[in-house]
């Protein structure tokens, strides 16, 4: 049985239907929007244009996960999320925060501070103690499958069969939070992280395959560089690429789609729910 809700705070959110994920970058070097936030003004600003396309959950992200990004220390990625998430708190309540970080000082005090949703890039490989964060707080946890860190994962991409490797990593996690008490909990295959680009497109061909492990499927592709490297165009002309690839994650089952781009992610949704009224998707 697939989860098919996540309790944010004192709420439900039903993935029945794919839900956005709206991301929100507070770094100045991430690899499409980094610096475009400056101000908490501008944070707003933007935050109030994604709910009004419809965004489902804000993704909060204080240290940039791109390859080769520079590490920064605990209190500055803080200092970055402190101002912002009591803000969209009070200014969006029906909008879940998420937060995105694999440090687990920073997970604590952002439930603290009102984050209702933790987002790891490492399933807790990167900082062990963000387990039993999770497991203290029992927060939805979204873990991602990734080897190494952001600076040296794209060394690590030798797999004997990728798609076995990936499903059981999760497997391992999911056995561990559920022993815990915590069943909260998203998959996400982590495009781009330790990974090729052959390997993203055989990822993405088999996402239906991750539903044995019986969790929601977080789709995070937007802008990426599977897309921009293969048209030979840049993260900003990937707009249609990404649209193209949301489609099929979501004829395979994604849950989520984490997005730069609420509004056409969300036309893609609507567009796709339509398709499935007349079989789109399960003929031979």
């Amino acid at each position: 049985m697939k989860n098919t809700t996540l309790r944010t705070g004192s709420s439900l959110l039903s993935l029945d239907s794919p839900r956005v994920m709206a991301i929100i970058n507070l770094t100045p070097d991430s690899f499409y929007d980094g610096g475009k936030y400056g101000s908490l003004h501008e944070v707003l600003e933007q935050a109030t244009q994604m709910a009004s396309e419809g965004a489902d959950i804000f993704d909060l992200g204080a240290y940039s996960s791109r390859p080769d990004a520079a590490d920064i220390p605990e209190e500055e990625e803080w200092a970055r999320l402190a101002p912002v998430i009591p803000a969209l708190i009070k200014e969006f309540p029906q909008v879940p925060v998420s937060v995105d970080t694999f440090r687990s000082g920073i997970a604590r005090r952002a439930i603290e501070a009102g984050a209702t949703i933790i987002n790891d890039i490492s399933a807790g490989t990167l900082d062990t103690e963000m387990q039993e964060v999770i497991a203290h707080y029992k927060v939805p946890y979204i873990m991602m499958h990734m080897r190494g860190t952001p600076k040296t994962m794209q060394s690590l991409t030798h797999y004997d069969h990728l798609l076995n490797e990936i499903i059981d990593f999760f497997r391992e996690k999911i056995d561990f939070f559920h022993s815990r008490g915590v069943h909260d909990l998203v998959i996400d295959p982590g495009f781009g992280f330790a990974k090729t680009r052959d390997q993203n497109y055989e990822l993405m061909a088999q996402l239906d395959q991750l539903h044995i492990l019986g969790m929601p499927v977080l789709a995070g592709v937007s802008r990426k560089s599977m897309i921009y490297r293969l048209l030979d165009i840049s993260a900003a002309e990937a707009l249609n690429g990404t649209t193209a690839l949301h489609m099929a994650a979501l004829q395979q089952g994604a849950a989520i789609l984490r997005v730069h781009d609420v509004a056409e992610a969300k036309q893609c949704i609507r567009i796709h729910a339509e398709l499935t009224k007349y079989g789109f998707g399960n003929r031979l």
